[in-house]
């Protein structure tokens, strides 16, 4: 894994309907593909020799990241705001952002916090907070200030401020985004291992970076329509769950390995997929966890009612507090579910097709 070219992913500015940045960085390392970019700002990465006679694996990343959009300028300067995508209440105050004009500047604004001295007992309590009553301060004093200086618009788009680095020693990524910038650099990632072996494959292999996936999985619901997959593979920044459960309930620890993801809100796993990945992660050696989530969703739930219904492997690269600002993830999690991902595909022929698909079954 290019860890300087998820880095990069990370830190392009990109909420929910403002993933043009995104998009740049990704053509810039997908060079020797047939490249398309649509209205949504999804992106489709195809092998340069691909005819479409083959059967089609999807490789699904969803490109955008929770973020705010200005919702209204007040008399005094602040700016009130609403969510793309879901952050909880309490992570949000005190924090900075970047708010991008529509002249492509970037302004530092502050979410605000009432000093402890003002609260009142329910307020120190968490007990009041409403994104209706949260502002993002930027230091003026007046909306007109706001507008005629720092260039600030109602619909102004919003992302946490952070910058990403990497700790060689500990192999750990610090930064923002890992929901779902890391699943960006694994389709890279992916491609990039199977680029050598693409003339030999049983399958045609289309990266799909998907928009808006953090507002109802919209970018997903076209992807799948233009790419008519056969089988998926959709990757996620999943959250991290060893700092809130005991090691033998753990299914998503920081350096534990790909998250294999069977079952959340959204989608139930295919067995006979779920089965091949897991023989050949033990064939090869690869660190995998095992899950089965309570809460959550991924594109799968999009990408599988496609059509006559499409497989789908879900690779969960273990990310310490998404949905917030900060993120950690691990290098070697990342590298296992793109091993993985690369032996998924370059093991496929037409009967494991068959028995994936179920039509081995009659």
């Amino acid at each position: 894994m290019d860890i300087e070219m998820f880095g990069k992913l990370s830190d392009a500015f990109g909420p929910s309907g403002f993933e043009e940045d995104v998009v740049r960085v990704i053509a810039s390392y997908c060079g020797k593909y047939r490249l398309e970019h649509d209205a949504m700002h999804n992106v489709y990465a195809r092998m340069p020799e691909d005819t479409g006679n083959r059967p089609v694996i999807q490789l699904d990343a969803h490109s955008d990241e929770c973020g705010f959009m200005v919702q209204c300028i007040h008399d005094n300067g602040c700016l009130g705001i609403l969510m793309l995508g879901g952050f909880h209440l309490t992570n949000l105050p005190a924090h900075t952002v970047r708010i991008r004009t529509r002249a492509g500047k970037l302004v530092r604004g502050i979410i605000m916090s009432k000093p402890v001295h003002f609260m009142t007992a329910k307020e120190k309590a968490g007990q009041d907070l409403a994104i209706e009553t949260m502002y993002v301060d930027v230091g003026a004093t007046s909306r007109e200030e706001v507008e005629r200086d720092f260039g600030i618009s109602i619909g102004d788009p919003m992302v946490p401020e952070v910058s990403f680095s990497y700790d060689k020693e500990h192999d750990l990524c610090f930064g923002k985004a890992f929901d779902n910038r890391a699943g960006c650099a694994c389709i890279i990632d992916t491609m990039e291992k199977v680029y050598a072996d693409r003339a030999k494959l049983a399958v045609d292999v289309v990266g799909a970076f998907a928009a808006q996936e953090e507002v109802g999985m919209r970018g997903a619901t076209v992807t799948a329509q233009v790419v008519k997959p056969d089988l998926a593979i959709v990757f996620e920044g999943s959250p991290s769950d060893d700092f809130f459960f005991g090691a033998g309930q753990t299914q998503g620890a920081v350096k534990g390995g790909v998250q294999i993801r069977r079952m959340d809100n959204s989608y139930i796993s295919n067995p006979a997929f779920m089965e091949y990945a897991e023989e050949l992660a033990k064939q090869f050696g690869i660190r995998f966890q095992e899950t089965v989530r309570r809460g959550g969703s991924t594109n799968a739930g999009k990408i599988s009612l496609t059509g006559k219904a499409v497989p789908v492997l879900v690779l969960g690269v273990p990310s310490r507090y998404v949905h917030s600002h900060y993120n950690f993830c691990s290098g070697a999690d990342l590298e296992a579910a793109t091993d993985l991902a690369a032996h998924v595909i370059r093991g496929l022929d037409a009967e494991r097709i068959r028995h994936i698909c179920r039509q081995d079954i009659l």
